[in-house]
C-alpha cells in the first residue's frame, strides 16, 4: 500500500510520515504550494520556500521520496475567490474548512493518486474508524483527536465518504507533547518548528488588508446600540416570548451567553447528552422556527438639528439624542468586519469592551454593543439552508420532521454545546440549550454524537 503524506514542513505532518514509515508502508512525501505572493500585493509571513526546504530535509531524514506540486491556481479559484465573495455579501467563511474539502482531500488527492498513491495522510489531530452497514457497505467515521487542546476535527467537517475512504490521520491518538517528543527523538529538522497561524497557506496577515485586494473601501458609520432598543424591537420581543413559552427548566431562561475565553477546545466525555431544557419542540411550525432563527434587524434612524455655537453663534448641525443608539465612529467598509470582533474599531470612551453585533452591507453600517453581556451578541437559534447541509455519515441523514439531540460548535475553539436539531423542508434549525455568543453567517456549525463528528453546515444569513 502506497501512502502520500502531505508534508508541510511542520512537526505534525513530519511525525505522521515517520510513523507510517516505521509501520512498514510505502511512503512518499509531497509538498504543495498553494499561494504565490507575486499574484497580489499582499505579502504574508508564510514563507513557503523555507517550509519546502524543511520538508525536503525531513523526507531525506526519514528516507522517503519527495515530490512538489503547485496547486495555487486551484486554491485561488476554490478558496480565495470564495472568501472574497462571502465577505462581500456580509458572511464570514472559514478558509481552513474549505482548504481541506477543496484542496488537501481533492486537488492534492488527485495529484497523489497520479503518482500511484492509494491514500493521502496528513498531520491532523483527529481519528478515523470504519463500521459495516447492515447491507454490507463500509461507513467511514471521524472522531475528535485524543488531545483536547489540539483536536482539529472541525476543519474536516465538510469531507465526504469518498474523501475519507482515501484519508489517513496517523497522529490522531497522540498529544502534541508526544508528537514533539517523537520528532525530537528522531532528530527531525521540524521538531522545534512553531505551529503555523493565520489563513491556510497564506499565513498570518491583516485580514482587512487581505480583503482590500478586491473589496473596495467605503467609509460608513459605526452605530452603538443601547439596551433600550431590544425592549422596543418587535422581532426580539417575539423571539423572547416564544422561547419563554418553550422553556421547561425551573430556573429563569438566560438571555445572554456568559463570557468564557476560548483558550482550549473541550472535547466531549462521550457520555449521552443531557435532557433538553425545552418543552415539546415538535409543535413548532416552520414559520415559528424561521422567526427564532432570524437575526434581530437594526434600523435606528438619526435626526439632525441646527444649533448655534460659540460667541459668534455660528450655525452647526448635530444629531439629536436617540434612546436606542448613537453614532460613535467611522469605518472603512462594513464587509471588513465580523460579528463578535472587538479589535480594530477605534472606539474609545467605554468602560467595557465594544463588540461588533451586526453588519449591514447594503447600507454600509456596523452596529456595535458594549460589554460581554450585550443582548446583540447572543442568539439561541440558527438555520442551515437545505443545500448547505452536509452529513459525514450518510446513514444518519435527518429527514423532514425528525428531531435529534447533539452537541455542536459554531467555531473551532469553542467547547461543545448542547442543542436540538429540527429538520424541516426549509432547512435544518438548531436550537441551543444555552444562548450562543457570536453566531456568524458563513461560519460552519458542526454537530457531534459523543466524540464522533456527524455533519456540518453553513450558518445562513
Amino acid at each position: 500500500m502506497k501512502i502520500c503524506v502531505g508534508l508541510s514542513g511542520g512537526v505534525d505532518s513530519s511525525v505522521a510520515a515517520l510513523l507510517l514509515k516505521q509501520q512498514g508502508f510505502d511512503v512518499v512525501a509531497m509538498f504543495m504550494q498553494n499561494w504565490h505572493d507575486a499574484d497580489a500585493t499582499l505579502h504574508g509571513d508564510c514563507e513557503w520556500e523555507e517550509d519546502r526546504f524543511v520538508a525536503e530535509l525531513v523526507a531525506r531524514k526519514i528516507g522517503i521520496p519527495f515530490y512538489f506540486t503547485d496547486l495555487s491556481k486551484q486554491y485561488r479559484q476554490r478558496v480565495v475567490d470564495y472568501m472574497f465573495d462571502e465577505y462581500a455579501h456580509g458572511r464570514t467563511p472559514n478558509p481552513d474548512v474549505l482548504c481541506n474539502r477543496e484542496i488537501k482531500f481533492d486537488a492534492f488527492l488527485e495529484r497523489a493518486r497520479s503518482i500511484g498513491a492509494d491514500f493521502v495522510a496528513t498531520g491532523h489531530y483527529c481519528r478515523k474508524e470504519t463500521l459495516t452497514a447492515p447491507e454490507g457497505s463500509i461507513v467511514y467515521r471521524i472522531f475528535e483527536g485524543t488531545d483536547p487542546n489540539k483536536d482539529q476535527s472541525y476543519f474536516l467537517s465538510q469531507l465526504s465518504q469518498e474523501q475519507l475512504a482515501r484519508a489517513l490521520f496517523p497522529i490522531g491518538d497522540l498529544t502534541k507533547a508526544e508528537v514533539r517528543r517523537i520528532a525530537a527523538e528522531a532528530e527531525l529538522p521540524s521538531a522545534d518548528k512553531k505551529d503555523s497561524q493565520g489563513i491556510c497557506f497564506v499565513g498570518k496577515v491583516d485580514l482587512p488588508t487581505f480583503l482590500k485586494q478586491k473589496l473596495r473601501s467605503v467609509e460608513g458609520d459605526i452605530v452603538e446600540v443601547y439596551d433600550a432598543y431590544y425592549e422596543a424591537q418587535p422581532l426580539f420581543r417575539e423571539q423572547k416570548e416564544i422561547l419563554e413559552g418553550l422553556w421547561a427548566a425551573d430556573a429563569p431562561m438566560p438571555l445572554t451567553a456568559p463570557y468564557a475565553p476560548e483558550e482550549k477546545v473541550l472535547t466531549s466525555d462521550g457520555k449521552p447528552l443531557g435532557p433538553s431544557p425545552w418543552k415539546d419542540l415538535s409543535v413548532l411550525s416552520d414559520e415559528t422556527l424561521e422567526i427564532l432563527s432570524e437575526p434581530v434587524p437594526y434600523d435606528i434612524r438619526f435626526e439632525t438639528e441646527v444649533y448655534r455655537s460659540g460667541k459668534k453663534h455660528i450655525k452647526k448641525t448635530r444629531y439629536k439624542e436617540n434612546p436606542f443608539g448613537k453614532i460613535v465612529g467611522r469605518h472603512d467598509g462594513a464587509q471588513f468586519y465580523t460579528i463578535g470582533q472587538r479589535k480594530g474599531l477605534g472606539i474609545g470612551g467605554h468602560k467595557d469592551s465594544v463588540f461588533v453585533i451586526a453588519t449591514d452591507i447594503p447600507a454600509n453600517i456596523i452596529y456595535v454593543g458594549e460589554g460581554h453581556a450585550h443582548k446583540g451578541l447572543s442568539r439561541r437559534c440558527l438555520r442551515i439552508r437545505p443545500d448547505e447541509i452536509h452529513w459525514i455519515r450518510p446513514d444518519l441523514v435527518m429527514h423532514p420532521g425528525e428531531i435529534r439531540r447533539y452537541r455542536l460548535r459554531i467555531r473551532y475553539r469553542q467547547p461543545l454545546q448542547g442543542a436540538t436539531l429540527l429538520m424541516r423542508d426549509t432547512g435544518l434549525y438548531i436550537l441551543f440549550d444555552a444562548p450562543q455568543r457570536g453566531i456568524t453567517p458563513g461560519q460552519f456549525a458542526v454537530w457531534y454524537d459523543g466524540t464522533e463528528m456527524l455533519g456540518s453546515g453553513v450558518i445562513a444569513l
